[in-house]
């Protein structure tokens, strides 16, 4: 496939739709994004058609000569946009329905470790109240407490107590969550190694650490993800190795087997403990926020000829390998406890800056939003480098306000990286 100057569709509308669409400008095409938001139509247009309204989307394909759609969204993806774009003969680059059901279900998640014989966390899946009280008084704690389907940024705690335990899973409930899941909590280092893969032959992305914890030193409330570096050199090509052959092929083959090709990027989520040996703790259906910058500056293959290789099934023909830069990458995100702050300083620094949804006044200044605000990522020779150029950025950046975890990468000299 010819993809030079082709109009490509991207759906989605958060910061990982902003950073990819940056990248594939670099190829000259012409990104369209669905539904977007009010900063990614300051890069691109952005047409208003709900992720999940995948027949709308058909039309809008069809009726504009879209030549290339990349389904970034878990909206989209529940909602089967890839069955019906396949079916209608349209290329597309996600995985059906059928395909990512474990990655949207997080007891099909565990379920399948288990099959997989994967190391994972123990866990337990409750439809009933009574059931998960019972449960929680006589687990380990702390106990990670979620809803059985991601829904957003507030759907999981880790919680140190039974009180605490009890009251998060009494609200779950209380909010129409018709299961929850609890697991043990694993202490160590958390990273996700990304793969791409046509259902059949699959490829390293890279390796990414990941900070998912609001405040330093793994404080205050777990999120998505609150910072990144890649690639992750505590992570040794062993572990990679083995997460591809133990974990990634053995759920892709039996995917291949219930004839449901899993077809994107794949994200396996783990633990590495001091002993070396890792836990798995879930699967992604695509970069997340936080850490898509830090992976795509390192991307040296051109995307568009990668994704459309998977979707026309030319993968394995065409790619043995990836091309990864040796530079590093680090990321952290800019939070605000209050909306309606001005932002200064984002046209003084070298970083890149991503935002998730902040907004402009009347006088065209940037202003914030409660929560997250901006993703800032810096890539360079070393990590140390990155490091140091990403924080003499972020206090260039002022707002009142200004949350941000400032232990991101944080290297010891003994490790040889400073």
């Amino acid at each position: 496939m010819n993809i030079d100057k082709k109009k490509i569709l991207i759906i989605g509308s958060s910061a990982k739709e902003y950073a990819l669409v940056r990248k594939l400008q670099e190829y000259g095409s012409e990104v369209v994004v669905a539904p977007g938001n009010s900063m990614i139509k300051e890069i691109t247009e952005c047409v208003d058609i709900r992720e999940s309204n995948v027949k709308e989307l058909l039309e809008y394909v069809l009726e504009n000569a879209i030549d290339f759609t990349i389904a970034c969204s878990l909206q989209s993806i529940k909602a089967d946009i890839a069955s019906l774009f396949n079916l209608n003969g349209q290329m597309i680059f996600a995985p059906s329905l059928k395909s990512a059901d474990v990655l949207i279900s997080r007891a099909l998640t565990k379920k399948m470790l288990y099959r997989l014989k994967v190391p994972s966390p123990k866990f337990a899946v409750y439809d009933k109240l009574q059931n998960a009280v019972e449960y929680l008084k006589t687990a380990y704690f702390p106990q990670v407490i979620s809803a059985e389907k991601p829904f957003d940024g507030q759907d999981r705690l880790v919680c140190a107590t039974f009180t605490e335990a009890k009251t998060f899973v009494e609200d779950l409930f209380f909010k129409g969550e018709e299961k929850v899941v609890l697991e043990d909590y694993v202490y160590g280092h958390e990273f996700t190694i990304y793969f791409v893969t046509d259902g059949y032959h699959v490829l390293p992305l890279n390796t990414v650490a990941n900070y998912k914890f609001l405040r330093d030193c793994d404080g205050g409330l777990l999120t998505s993800g609150i910072g990144a570096f890649s690639p992750d050199y505590k992570v040794s090509s062993n572990i990679e190795n083995d997460v591809l052959s133990n974990v990634v092929n053995n759920f892709l083959q039996i995917l291949v087997k219930k004839e449901t090709p899993y077809i994107g990027i794949l994200g396996v989520d783990a633990v590495l403990q001091e002993d070396g040996k890792y836990f798995v703790l879930g699967f992604k259906h695509f970069l997340s926020d936080h850490d898509a910058d830090v992976v795509l500056s390192l991307v040296d293959e051109n995307l568009l000829e990668l994704f459309s290789a998977c979707a026309v099934g030319s993968f394995a023909d065409d790619y043995t390998g990836l091309k990864i830069s040796d530079n590093a990458s680090v990321s952290c995100v800019l939070s605000a406890s209050q909306k309606g702050k001005v932002i200064s300083g984002l046209d003084l620094i070298d970083s890149t800056f991503t935002p998730f949804a902040i907004s402009k006044n009347k006088y065209l200044e940037y202003e914030t939003i409660e929560g997250k605000n901006i993703v800032i990522s810096n890539t360079a020779k070393t990590l140390s480098r990155a490091r140091k150029n990403l924080y003499d950025d972020i206090d260039v950046i002022t707002y009142d306000g200004k949350k941000y975890r400032k232990d991101i990468c944080e290297l010891k000299i003994s490790e040889g990286l400073l």
